[in-house]
């Protein structure tokens, strides 16, 4: 392995008209091998810093085998526009716009309109669109509509008035709304529902749909938008020759090539599924898939690629475009087996009530993985572990694979925030147990989220899946309960008879402290001031922590400590804390079970969506005395190929960007497939 850190890289992967033969080039003289950042910063800009990840384990893979990785991360990068167009109908024309100025300005830079102009264009990169990736807000531009319309001139850019008066406006403000004042479907900009299309008509709609088999509902809405033509709903379709088609025709043509280089014949045989999948848009296929996918556990080499998560749409049905590619991290994968291979003794040991518990847990496949390429909605912002496919009733009969992305976590954890630790941990006992169990505490908790809690569980015959029961809040019911699951089982000796630790309590207690000092707290910092909480994993995580914080009140549970005029939160007995979290994790799980609405709501809406204002202010005051971002991202290792003097690929090597920028307009270049409008 090669590993380059350069400044500029051309590199243009072309796709001849008959679409049988790659070409590469790599302009030597452009690429300029710097000094890598000691800390793993790439840029920092707003409340974001980005960082670079590394690829440990690629050289022991064979040449084939990197083939592999490299076709399934091309395939993944190439429906990158797909993300940007679901997440907003203009983000696309707003994106080139602002790409367009930022390459052929060459007036005054120094200026603070033009620094405002760029960290606007990182921000916008950065989530995918012209909202924030984690509060939906509308991002804020620092210029005034003067200064861009200058900018516009100056570059000879085109983007209607109309347009580029959103970037300033109120118009289109929250990409999700989960205001329950309000029609989720007309105030989200998310663009999976057309003009003229209320939350009733689509509730409506997607209520009237049935699957052949009730037993094995399909995935409704999946992979469509939802429009009006000639007053009537129908649904566009991503797929070959429908919408979307152009990208998806490039996704289908590197996926086509990793089959042909799959590490055994039932990763063929899936990805086989898959492009058919794409070529059709049957999501009775997207199901044949997913359970050959999750059959497919031999091999070092796995993916994800798809319509995937629903978080982005309102209602639940939509899924939004992305890909992870990964190689196993043999060592830790080891080591997590004895979890796996336990997933029927945690399910008959939780406290679950006996009717919502399964059975037989089958299936349950759990590895560390090593990321080797994200794109769509897993990149720049990336999940720290994966637990797929989302349908119940796959999970039932054919279990399920769940992830932890190695590479990724460790990443992060290169970011030290020892001082902000320090300033808002109770005591020095909270801090100890931090610095000796905190880290092991965190990847434990994510291993048990994804391959237990997601795992775990089952709804009641008859009742429908919780997209269509729980609505609005099944996004949130479902990562809170995987968190309980998690959270349960973190306090228990079976931890250190399995092995996985040397001290259950200790670890039990680092993860509880950092669970509540975060669900209370320091997750607030990514807020703005005077915000309810909009998204879904800080809303379970505010509405397990509230909960556990008020039930807990009478026995003195979780204490909460005024010092100095700063707030902490002291645990006081975390017997009872693990007997709370039993508590709401069978409420929970009763609540999903039996698709009780107005329990999801009132559980939700008490405890989830409010801030306390004052804690607010106060934990952004303390936390702006530390050089830390509330939101970290990465960009992506390119993988470029080394060909022969017969053109046949030799090598492979690995080459880092060391600027955002360098990469995002790298993938403009090489990956946008799709016109501005879809």
């Amino acid at each position: 392995m090669k590993i380059k850190y350069i400044g500029l890289i051309v590199l243009a992967l072309v796709l001849t008209s008959s679409c049988e033969k790659l070409k590469t080039e790599q302009t030597k003289d452009q690429m300029e091998q710097v000094q890598t950042n000691t800390d793993g910063v790439v840029d920092k800009f707003a409340d974001i810093e980005v960082l670079q990840y590394q690829v440990p384990g690629w050289e022991e893979l064979s040449l084939k085998q990197q083939e592999y990785v490299y076709y399934l991360t091309q395939a993944g990068l190439a429906g990158r526009d797909i993300i940007w167009d679901q997440n907003y109908k203009h983000n696309l024309k707003i994106r080139r716009a602002l790409e367009n100025i930022y390459q052929n300005y060459n007036q005054d830079k120094q200026s603070q309109d033009w620094q405002n102009f760029e960290v606007y264009l990182k921000r916008v990169w950065f989530s995918n669109g012209i909202h924030h990736h984690y509060s939906n807000d509308k991002i804020k531009a620092e210029f005034s509509p003067e200064y861009f319309n200058e900018l516009l001139s100056a570059t000879n850019t085109e983007l209607d008035p109309s347009i580029a008066a959103i970037i300033f406006n109120d118009q289109d403000n929250k990409k999700v709304n989960l205001d329950l004042s309000k029609d989720l479907v007309v105030d989200s900009a998310v663009n999976f529902y057309g003009e003229g299309v209320s939350q009733e008509e689509a509730e409506q709609f997607y209520a009237e749909l049935k699957s052949p088999d009730p037993e094995r509902p399909l995935s409704t809405g999946l992979n469509s938008k939802l429009v009006k033509e000639n007053g009537k709903l129908v649904e566009k379709v991503y797929k070959s020759g429908g919408m979307y088609g152009p990208a998806i025709d490039q996704v289908i043509y590197w996926l086509d090539k990793a089959k042909g280089v799959a590490e055994n014949q039932e990763q063929a045989d899936a990805l086989a599924i898959l492009i058919k999948y794409y070529q059709s848009g049957d999501l009775q296929l997207w199901d044949d898939y997913n359970v050959a996918w999750v059959k497919a556990t031999k091999g070092n080499i796995d993916y994800n690629n798809g319509f995937i998560e629903v978080y982005s749409d309102p209602l639940g049905h939509k899924g939004s475009y992305e890909s992870v590619v990964q190689i196993t991290d043999f060592d830790m994968s080891k080591k997590m087996e004895a979890l796996s291979e336990q997933a029927q003794w945690f399910e008959d040991n939780s406290p679950l009530m006996q009717e919502h518990k399964k059975a037989n847990v089958v299936g349950v496949s759990y590895k560390t993985v090593i990321v080797a390429g994200e794109a769509g909605d897993a990149s720049p912002s990336t999940p720290i572990g994966v637990n797929l496919p989302n349908a119940d009733w796959i999970r039932a009969e054919h279990g399920s694979k769940s992830i932890s992305l190695g590479n990724i976590i460790d990443a992060y954890n290169g970011q030290g925030a020892e001082g902000k630790l320090q300033e808002f941990v109770h005591d020095q006992q909270e801090l100890d147990l931090e610095h000796t169990y905190g880290q092991q505490a965190d990847k434990l908790h994510t291993a048990l989220h994804e391959v237990i809690g997601h795992a775990s569980g089952q709804i009641n015959k008859g009742v429908g899946q919780p997209k269509e029961t729980l609505k609005s809040y099944a996004s949130t019911l479902e990562e809170g309960r995987a968190d309980l699951v998690g959270l349960y089982f973190l306090y228990n000796p079976k931890l250190q008879e399995l092995g996985l630790v040397e001290d259950w309590q200790g670890v039990g207690k680092a993860a509880y402290d950092g669970y509540i000092r975060n669900g209370l707290m320091l997750q607030l910092v990514r807020l703005e001031p005077g915000a309810d909480i909009e998204e879904s994993h800080m809303r379970n995580r505010q509405w397990v922590s509230a909960w556990a914080f008020e039930k807990g009140k009478q026995d003195n549970v979780i204490e909460k400590v005024t010092r100095d005029g700063k707030t902490y939160f002291n645990i006081n007995d975390y017997d009872k804390l693990h007997d709370l979290f039993g508590q709401l994790l069978r409420e929970t799980q009763r609540i999903k079970s039996e698709g009780d609405y107005q329990s999801a709501k009132d559980l939700v809406e008490t405890y989830g969506v409010k801030v306390d204002q004052d804690l607010h202010q106060e934990v952004l005051s303390r936390s702006a005395a530390f050089n830390s971002a509330p939101y970290k991202g990465f960009v992506n290792p390119i993988i470029v190929p080394v060909l022969d003097d017969q053109g046949q690929i030799s090598s492979f090597d690995i080459v880092q960007p060391n600027s955002f920028a360098t990469q995002m307009l790298q993938y403009a270049k090489e990956y946008s497939f799709l016109p501005d409008e879809n």
